[in-house]
């Protein structure tokens, strides 16, 4: 489902920053942050080479967000090292850790665009309001080509799981 320029926060009207981006295109390059061993980056390069989930949600630390993270870790199990899944937030990369650490995320790595909002901005998923994600996932081929994109018209509500492991799982063989 593409994304009509706007979504809601518990029903108030939000503001995206960025173009939509949508199945059929190439993946825009971003970078984000992570923590392991010490800050390290996280681009559209890493992850080209296998089908990619990518789950965008706006903090680690809400409910919602929460069970999006943990679902999509529990489906991602039986793909293995297939693929790459990570989930995308504005939080800072030790939250996402201790988030991560505490609900025993072990099959999607986590990254921040806390730094300069480069994924918000060139994926669409920026609330120019509130500075944080917007809720949205993306399937991407091994070459980058995105595949699958769902922007979720309210933030507090749960994404599409189904179809968006579905389409990774197709292009995973």
């Amino acid at each position: 489902m593409s994304r009509s320029g706007a979504v809601t926060f518990k029903g108030a009207p939000m503001t995206l920053a960025g173009q939509a981006v949508d199945a059929g295109q190439p993946a825009p390059d971003f970078t984000t942050h992570y923590f392991e061993g010490g800050m390290q980056t996280l681009t559209l390069a890493d992850l080209k080479g296998k089908p990619t989930l990518i789950s965008v949600v706006p903090s680690l630390d809400t409910g919602v967000c929460a069970t999006q993270t943990k679902k999509f870790n529990d489906q991602l199990g039986e793909l293995g090292d297939k693929v790459h899944a990570v989930t995308i937030s504005a939080d800072l990369p030790f939250a996402m850790n201790r988030f991560c650490g505490a609900e025993s995320i072990k099959n999607l790595r986590v990254a921040s665009d806390y730094q300069d909002r480069s994924f918000g901005k060139a994926y669409g998923t920026l609330i120019e309001e509130l500075k944080i994600e917007c809720r949205a996932v993306f399937v991407l081929a091994a070459d980058g080509k995105v595949t699958y994109a769902q922007y979720v018209d309210e933030v507090t509500d749960e994404p599409d799981y189904e179809t968006a492991i579905a389409e990774l799982k197709k292009l995973a063989g």
